[in-house]
């Protein structure tokens, strides 16, 4: 059995990773030039620009294009992995926000009156812009691509 140190020789995995926490470090320092206020909440939640998850599996696929080969089949399989993932950002989990943004309207209308109602409001930021889904696979390619070398 491989000893569990080796996941930190999967220069692949860890180009991935690295895409993704910029990702996150990107939407902090964005939160912060829109809204003047430091927001460390930012790193840990769903939605934003860019779309770390784009990030990451966009940089998963082209590690492993640039180190397997563009016809292998483990491109083929994270491409259409990466696929998948920014398809529920940017379709299903939109939509599920919106719902909730909906839903949360819709309470406060009916309840307005009512000062003991204390339901948890329903996350209403889940998914991500189309546009915001772009620039995290336009930032996951630049950072494997810029990465090559360590392959």
């Amino acid at each position: 059995m491989q000893d569990i140190g080796d996941i930190l020789n999967n220069r692949v995995l860890l180009v991935a990773l690295i895409a993704c926490f910029v990702a996150q470090g990107l939407k902090l320092i964005i939160e912060l030039v829109r809204h003047r206020k430091l927001n460390v909440r930012v790193l840990v939640t769903t939605g934003g620009m860019p779309s770390a998850h784009s990030a990451l599996v966009t940089a998963l696929a082209v590690g492993v294009g640039q180190t397997i080969g563009w016809a292998s089949a483990e491109f083929a399989l994270a491409t259409v992995f990466a696929i998948i993932v920014m398809y529920d950002a940017a379709g299903v989990r939109q939509a599920a926000g919106k719902q909730a943004r909906i839903l949360n309207q819709m309470i406060d209308e009916l309840f307005h009156e009512k000062p003991d109602f204390s339901q948890d409001r329903l996350k209403e930021l889940l998914g991500h812009t189309p546009v915001q889904v772009i620039a995290g696979s336009a930032l996951g390619i630049t950072i494997s691509w810029l990465a090559r070398a360590a392959y």
